[in-house]
């Protein structure tokens, strides 16, 4: 099978894949006799159009040049980098570190992201840069804005916020698409592996799978609530059968992948912790703020950051094992 033929059975399989959910959860909305709780199932729905969206825009992503897919996660981190902000009331002597946090360190992450490959195409590497400008410069400078307008009011908690946001809904979110430049040497390969939107593509759908398994896993045997003050529907049972099944559905999916069958079991373990280590930290945002979702442009299932937790967790450990294993 070639690496096209691969491909596009992939992500055919994974939109016949959607359907057929879709189709079952409209079939337990419209047959309340099956005894199910309404609540869960409509639950269930709304995540079904949330993958809907992701992936319907991702595999259109495919098709586009790389710059595309950039800019829509660029769209993507600004807007959860909204809601972020807007979750926590600021101060005035806030706003004018806000407006370089928008308007110059998250355009700029994405732009040397979108100039990798030209910059690869020319013997230089950009990942120097994009890998350092916002724990580095970004971190440190927000401080200092903040600094200079005076204003000391609870000064530590106004900039650790602003520099989480940074953070988390920009500069974790944009090593999913940092794949799409990512030089990877397969072993028995001499031209290397150049399906790096596939990988992307696998890395947002083994993040969805874990989400929604372990969801199935804490409602069908879940019994030890993790921190109820947190998350009351996140479970032990949940937590274990989520990242072991996400495991054993992504060795076997290993032959859309640069990895091995052992490989790609432990990528994708790696991948249904570190999602769960998003979903929790984001929860516990949440409830310190005493709000249930981040924002409203989901329709019926809260904001983006609300569906993009768990990846912006995954994408940078997922990368960087990437990198520090298949990249020469």
């Amino acid at each position: 099978m070639s690496d096209e033929t691969r491909k596009w059975v992939f992500v055919s399989g994974v939109l016949l894949l959607l359907t057929a959910v879709t189709t079952i959860g409209q079939m337990l909305k419209r047959q309340p006799e099956t005894g199910l709780n309404p609540a869960m199932i409509e639950a269930f729905n709304r995540r079904v159009r949330a993958w809907w969206l992701l992936l319907s825009l991702l595999a259109g992503a495919l098709i586009l040049p790389n710059w595309v897919t950039v800019l829509l996660f660029f769209g993507l981190s600004f807007w959860a980098l909204r809601e972020f902000i807007t979750l926590t009331p600021t101060r005035p002597g806030d706003h004018r570190a806000l407006f370089w946090v928008f308007v110059l360190f998250t355009p700029l992450q994405y732009l040397l992201l979108g100039m990798q490959g030209w910059a690869l195409d020319h013997n230089y590497d950009l990942y120097g840069l994009y890998s350092i400008l916002i724990p580095v410069y970004g971190v440190l400078f927000i401080p200092t804005r903040v600094a200079f307008s005076g204003d000391p009011k609870r000064f530590l908690e106004r900039t650790a916020k602003i520099q989480a946001a940074l953070v988390v809904c920009v500069y974790c979110l944009s090593f999913a698409p940092a794949l799409l430049e990512l030089k990877i040497d397969v072993k028995g390969q001499t031209e290397g592996w150049n399906q790096n939107s596939l990988l992307l593509f696998y890395l947002v759908f083994m993040v969805q799978v874990s989400d929604a398994l372990q969801y199935a896993w804490g409602k069908m045997l879940g019994r030890r609530v993790i921190a109820p003050a947190i998350s009351p529907n996140r479970t032990w049972e949940g937590f274990l059968g989520g990242v072991g099944s996400t495991a054993l559905i992504g060795a076997a999916l290993w032959w859309v992948t640069p990895f091995n069958q052992w490989q790609a079991a432990l990528m994708s373990l790696v991948i249904g912790i570190m999602g769960f280590a998003g979903g929790m930290t984001m929860s516990a945002i949440k409830r310190d703020r005493g709000v249930k979702d981040y924002g409203t442009l989901v329709t019926g299932h809260g904001g983006v950051l609300d569906r993009i937790d768990s990846l912006c967790f995954a994408a940078p450990v997922f990368f960087h094992l990437t990198k520090l294993m298949f990249s020469g």
